[in-house]
């Protein structure tokens, strides 16, 4: 029998942004034998301290990705916000780029990634491109209604929740597109994973809970306490928006759960996803090995969930800024069953994601609890008070 082989160093990835993302696909690669090569714009990103080597330049330096390109055997990344037309051009030459941009171009573009799924049968909200919200669409438009930036959303940012015409200074000022507002039972989410051999695995369905004041998802529960038949269906969904796009690599698929307990698709990530933080402790393999193993055309892992989870985003504390202080780290670290994990990012504040913690129990519900008591007592706080 022949075995495949490989020598040392088993790759050279080159990795498109060095944030936490980055920081963990390059801790699954490095665990394995693979050489890491990262472009950030920041010497000291998160993922500096990891990786071999990293190119310092703008994600949008056609100039940048092609000298990251020379050094790698492929590329992946970790931000939709890059330089779309290079990374086109360097597909077409040949060189491997996953997921591929032409998928990364229609994901990057919200009205165009709704309408590709709608086309193909992928169940989404009601949507319609507008050129300008002003007083005057808002006055014949049926609220609550949801306004989205076509580009450069994340986190919160690109998007306003419009509930009546009083609401024009919410406005975003940017090609954008509208949705009717889902009056929805609960947000939930999935991990795809998708070799370009069309192999898939599919991560448990968890739900997510997001911050009302920023819009950043706070809390993941994995599994999602929903039946199975929904859990089901929420899968075949996810998983046909993923193959509709011929996607290559790791996926998060956020979803609606509606009243009548039918899936929508509300937004995809071609990449790792916070939603998908969990699988580091709890699954046989992580989001981040999983992406590793794509693109270096291995077989995927298992994505089976070895343990009930929750997951907490750490965010910068309010009033504070300036270099990290960790409070009550001591206190979490003795909660049974918790992981804590810190981005290296030398500068907090207010509501910047530093970090998360996950916990491991025998029920979801357990996990939530003492997710709530971490929740009290550990703080990312900052050596300088805002006034």
């Amino acid at each position: 029998m022949q075995h495949t082989t490989f020598s040392y160093p088993l790759k050279r990835i080159g990795l498109i942004g060095g944030g936490q993302l980055g920081k963990m696909t390059a801790q699954a690669a490095r665990e394995m034998g693979f050489f890491i090569n990262v472009l950030d714009p920041q010497p000291q990103c998160p993922a500096a301290s990891v990786a071999d080597a990293q190119l310092v330049g703008d994600l949008y330096d056609g100039a940048k990705i092609r000298a990251l390109a020379r050094l790698s055997d492929v590329l992946t990344y970790e931000i939709e916000h890059i330089d779309i037309d290079t990374l086109k051009a360097l597909h077409d030459e040949g060189y491997p780029i996953y997921p591929s941009p032409y998928v990364l171009e229609i994901i990057q573009d919200k009205l165009l990634q709704k309408q590709v799924l709608d086309k193909h049968g992928v169940p989404v909200p009601a949507y319609q491109q507008v050129d300008v919200v002003d007083a005057e669409f808002l006055a014949n438009a049926t609220f609550p209604l949801v306004q989205k930036a076509r580009r450069g959303g994340y986190d919160g940012k690109g998007v306003a929740v419009l509930k009546s015409p009083d609401d024009i200074d919410k406005v975003l000022n940017t090609p954008s597109m509208v949705e009717s507002f889902v009056p929805f039972k609960k947000e939930l989410a999935a991990m795809i994973a998708r070799d370009k051999h069309g192999n898939v695995a599919c991560y448990p369905i968890v739900e997510m809970v997001f911050d009302d004041r920023t819009n950043i998802c706070d809390i993941v529960a994995a599994p999602a306490d929903i039946a199975p038949e929904i859990a089901e269906q929420a899968r075949q969904v996810a998983v046909k928006a993923i193959e509709v796009l011929d996607g290559v690599g790791v996926f998060g698929v956020e979803m609606f759960l509606t009243q009548e307990d039918t899936i929508l698709v509300n937004e995809i990530a071609p990449r790792p996803h916070n939603s998908g933080h969990y699988t580091i402790e709890a699954c046989v393999t992580s989001q981040f090995e999983q992406l590793v193993r794509i693109v270096s055309d291995l077989p995927l892992g298992s994505p089976q969930l070895l343990s009930p989870a929750a997951m907490l985003n750490l965010l910068g504390d309010e009033g504070f800024q300036g270099r990290p202080v960790i409070a009550g780290l001591a206190e979490a670290l003795a909660i049974s069953g918790l992981s804590f994990h810190f981005y290296d990012k030398a500068i907090t504040r207010p509501f910047r994601k530093m970090g998360h913690i996950t916990v491991l129990a025998e029920q979801v519900s357990t996990a939530l609890e003492a997710l709530e008591h971490a929740k009290d007592v550990l703080k990312i706080q900052g050596e300088e008070t805002l006034k």
